[in-house]
């Protein structure tokens, strides 16, 4: 709020907001009044000037620090974002006191990460720092008199994938998968492609959430925080119950790490000479999902095994074979 004092003959105006302080001395009290109201309306705006003193004492690399250990670590994916956050933090922008950094950095950061990850990747990695300013300016009383992230622009590719993996890939995974050291990787493998299950999902299975009567798997949430049960096939069923078995103490299926299922996933698609082919384990997920459709289940049904909230999401992985969409047409061509 302001105050407004008589001061040797002057009326003195000073506005304190988030952290700035501003004073001006008037020899009109109606004048006084008016600048008053007007800076107040300016910073209900966020648009009075920072306090360049209090931002000259915080680096980039304090904000993101204190973002990652208080906000980070109560996020559900907190284990990549931390990953991501860290990588940031060695990058010299994090050096920039706050005084300084404008959103002209981070297009610079974006112009030398863009020759190193795609667009949506780059998009993903700022999101946690650009809601960090966010919360800083609103809960930490941090006096930023905007968010340079905001302003950024990023387009937003479409990067809808038609990627689907054929009976011959199939079989050199498999063939390659069978020289790998883990055990564990070729069932994790077979359960993508057979229940359309994230990796993360697979990771997460444990004893109890298994059902092989009911042919049932309850699903955690996870992504989008929805939990889920789906219905098994007789050969995820046949893949769950040996796994049981030789379960670990917790109870996990799969007592492996994240990173350790992506190298294991890199040595074998290297080892089945499928490198250069620009295929990632969560195409398993979009091969079991697109199947699901050529079976005929409707969306719904396809819904409920796979977790998508959101049915225009959902028809990006139902793309049916061409080769079979061409014999459907023949054989409607042929009646």
């Amino acid at each position: 709020m302001a105050t407004i004092r008589k001061r040797r003959g002057k009326w003195q105006v000073r506005v304190r907001r988030d952290g700035v302080a501003l004073t001006k001395t008037f020899t009109v009290k109606q004048d006084a009044q008016t600048w008053a109201r007007q800076t107040e309306a300016k910073a209900e705006r966020r648009e009075l000037p920072p306090d360049i003193k209090k931002l000259a004492q915080i680096t980039l690399a304090d904000l993101v620090t204190r973002y990652r250990d208080e906000v980070t670590v109560r996020k559900k994916g907190a284990e990549m974002e931390t990953t991501i956050l860290d990588a940031f933090l060695r990058h010299p922008i994090c050096k920039k006191r706050l005084c300084d950094l404008t959103t002209a950095d981070f297009a610079r950061y974006r112009d030398e990460r863009l020759k190193v990850v795609k667009n949506n990747t780059l998009r993903r990695q700022l999101n946690p720092v650009q809601n960090m300013f966010n919360i800083a300016r609103k809960e930490w009383e941090v006096p930023m008199p905007s968010n340079p992230v905001a302003a950024l622009n990023l387009k937003n590719e479409d990067d809808e994938r038609e990627r689907r993996i054929d009976d011959d890939e199939w079989g050199r995974l498999i063939e390659a998968v069978g020289a790998a050291r883990n055990p564990l990787i070729e069932p994790m493998m077979r359960l993508g492609k057979d229940t359309g299950m994230r990796r993360s999902e697979i990771l997460r299975i444990v004893v109890k959430h298994v059902s092989t009567n009911r042919r049932e798997l309850y699903v955690p949430p996870g992504k989008n925080n929805k939990a889920r049960t789906i219905v098994l096939t007789q050969a995820a069923v046949i893949i769950l119950a040996k796994l049981m078995e030789q379960a670990s103490q917790d109870g996990r299926l799969f007592p492996i790490s994240k990173e350790a299922a992506k190298c294991a996933w890199r040595r074998i698609r290297t080892r089945a000479g499928l490198d250069g082919q620009d295929l990632r384990f969560h195409d398993l997920r979009h091969e079991a999902i697109s199947r699901f459709f050529e079976m005929g289940l409707t969306l719904p049904e396809v819904a409920s095994q796979s977790g998508h909230k959101d049915a225009r999401m959902l028809l990006r992985y139902g793309h049916a074979m061409r080769s079979k969409i061409k014999t459907k047409l023949d054989e409607q061509g042929q009646a």
